[in-house]
């Protein structure tokens, strides 16, 4: 955790490695396949703090608080987002499930990346928490079936 030594950062700020990110999206779910969340599609502050975070803290070994939680749930929500308005740009943006990439014509790509111009990177990398991200903070349904990473 970090704190605010004249550095401009909050006392309650934590900065995510990849291993609690992907911890926690797993979690996360595990929760939606259990039927964690509300009828808005949220697991409740409650919820979190009885079933998710003793379990992140087991599988970490250290505590995280309910707003470090917030705080990567954010993050999660804006990488899925983006990933969103990349499916809804247009009618040629697929999905392969294999490569874990996102698949469209070279002019479709075109045609995106003209006014997503930071989004380049889209085209060649891998995404293997899109399906993930999409049950945990994108509402998707909880189907089971390669949600979690082994």
């Amino acid at each position: 955790m970090g704190d605010s030594q004249g550095n401009g950062k909050r006392k309650d700020y934590k900065t995510w490695n990849t291993e609690e990110s992907n911890v926690l999206l797993q979690l996360m779910v595990e929760g939606a396949k259990l039927g964690f969340r509300d009828i808005n599609g949220v697991i409740s502050k409650q919820t979190v703090e009885a079933k998710l975070l003793p379990k992140l803290k087991e599988k970490l070994g250290y505590e995280i608080t309910f707003s470090h939680y917030q705080s990567r749930v954010k993050w999660f929500k804006k990488q899925y987002t983006n990933y969103s308005q990349l499916m809804r740009h247009s009618s040629g943006f697929g999905w392969d499930p294999i490569t874990k990439r996102f698949t469209a014509d070279d002019e479709v790509w075109a045609d995106y990346l003209k006014s997503h111009p930071t989004h380049g990177h889209f085209r060649s990398e891998t995404f293997p928490d899109y399906e993930d991200l999409k049950i945990a903070v994108g509402n998707g349904t909880a189907t089971g079936m390669g949600s979690i990473r082994k």
